[in-house]
């Protein structure tokens, strides 16, 4: 299925890099490239846990290969390449490739009008490499994880010029302000079997990290791990998450040793999902969703000053066990859908037309859109389109910034009042506190039998 598949859309890239001609396909931008960071951790998670390597390398390729599948396959066949796509990424999951693939060998037509996009989802992938091989090295003490694991951030935010932030989602998705752009919401909504896909995914990612924190070095770690991993395919894929889960919901104690780095991920994870809007709105062209893709990208990378935000965020469930599929993870309330709900209701008032109050009907109207967009798939009574579209339907006179429609451009009022808003709400709120990494943790080993039995206790 794979390889038909990849040659399917093999064809369709040398297709459209023949009729697109040499100067609109063919972005020239100089491609500097970096290296990972050497330690003595170096392939430790390849080594150690092989099939984690292999599940996490199975995702990256589903990662690389939805940006052709936007970019390529019109919207009107969506149901089609989404069932296609969600078909194509289970069956890597279940034969998982032997290495990590480059965003760039599976995304070849992206590659040539985008390339900066690949080669910070590609940096973020290392990262993602570096932390889980220092979690694995056995050699690495306990309580030297963190000075090894401040040493990894160091060089990704300093070795590249477009590192994702370490200041929380909370604030860079105010700075992207993509909530009202043309396209925002499209992929969850039309393509919501991909979408899941990668909100599954996106649990695995962080309760990996938290079955490594509570394992300690020694050999609870490959219990701990098969564990999480069963209830990976038995449970989470089965029945997907209906929104992204963050780093301070499924990786607390992570998240309290390097906030760092847990905030880079949780941008990168955003970052996926607005690149597929971005690409699945097909009215701008390349060079049009180039420019946009590169704005949110400088949006959401590391801008002076990230470094003092990066514990401000709360911790909504610290003692969670990564090997359960609690509850609270299931649908669509919790953290991320918490910041859309803020930043909507910060927009609001310089959206209203001149003059005109928002009566009880209309924000009920409004909020109920709002929220059926920002869940998966098309909802009965869901306005067609992105969530744009839906409110300029029930408002048509709605004041928007000139920039909001405009590829490549920031709604600069917008993000400050925005941002304000965040200040005023979180600005004093206290830094998460840290972990103590002095002793070793005591595993939490039990059976999967076991953890099935008490998984109703534990949600």
């Amino acid at each position: 299925m794979i390889r038909q598949a990849l040659r399917t859309l093999g064809a369709a890239v040398l297709l459209a890099l023949f009729a697109a001609g040499p100067t609109s396909a063919m972005h020239i931008e100089q491609r500097d490239e970096v290296s990972y960071l050497r330690g003595p951790y170096n392939f430790d998670f390849y080594q150690r846990h092989n099939h984690s390597y292999r599940i996490s390398a199975s995702i990256h390729f589903a990662h690389g290969i939805q940006h052709d599948l936007l970019a390529l396959r019109p919207m009107e066949e969506h149901i089609k390449t989404d069932q296609a796509s969600d078909a194509m990424y289970l069956d890597m999951l279940f034969n998982p490739p032997r290495t990590e693939p480059k965003m760039d060998y599976y995304a070849p037509y992206t590659n040539q009008f985008a390339w900066r996009l690949l080669r910070s989802i590609d940096w973020t992938h290392m990262h993602h490499e570096q932390t889980y091989d220092i979690l694995s090295d056995e050699s690495i003490p306990w309580n030297e994880k963190k000075k090894w694991t401040d040493r990894a951030v160091a060089y990704y935010l300093d070795q590249l010029d477009l590192p994702m932030s370490e200041a929380p989602l909370d604030v860079t998705m105010r700075r992207a302000a993509v909530m009202m752009k043309p396209y925002f919401s499209l992929f969850r909504n039309y393509y919501p079997q991909s979408n899941n896909f990668f909100y599954a995914a996106h649990w695995w990612h962080p309760v990996i990290y938290e079955a490594l924190m509570l394992a300690g070095n020694g050999e609870a770690q490959q219990a701990m791990l098969d564990a999480t991993n069963n209830t990976y395919y038995e449970q989470v894929l089965r029945e997907r998450p209906l929104r992204m889960l963050l780093s301070r919901e499924a990786m607390p104690r992570y998240s309290r040793m390097s906030p760092e780095s847990a905030n880079i991920f949780d941008n990168l994870h955003m970052l996926h999902g607005i690149a597929y809007d971005i690409l699945a709105y097909d009215a701008w062209s390349p060079d049009e969703q180039r420019e946009e893709l590169y704005r949110v990208i400088r949006a959401m990378s590391h801008q002076p000053g990230d470094e003092k935000l990066a514990r401000k965020f709360a911790l909504p469930y610290p003692d969670m066990d990564p090997r359960v599929y609690h509850d609270w993870m299931h649908g669509t309330d919790g953290a991320m859908t918490r910041i859309m709900l803020e930043m909507w209701d910060e927009m609001m008032p310089m959206m209203m037309p001149r003059g005109m109050a928002m009566d009880e009907s209309l924000h009920r109207r409004m909020s109920e859109q709002l929220r059926m967009k920002l869940r998966p798939d098309l909802q009965q009574g869901e306005l067609a389109g992105s969530l744009h579209e839906a409110m300029k339907t029930i408002m048509p006179d709605m004041r928007m910034a000139p920039e909001t429609m405009r590829p490549g451009e920031t709604p600069k009022q917008m993000v400050e009042t925005m941002l304000q808003g965040w200040h005023r709400k979180y600005g004093d709120m206290p830094d998460v506190q840290p972990i103590s990494m002095a002793a070793e943790p005591v595993p939490l080993v039990s059976s999967v039998q076991t953890i099935k039995a008490e998984a109703g206790t534990m949600r």
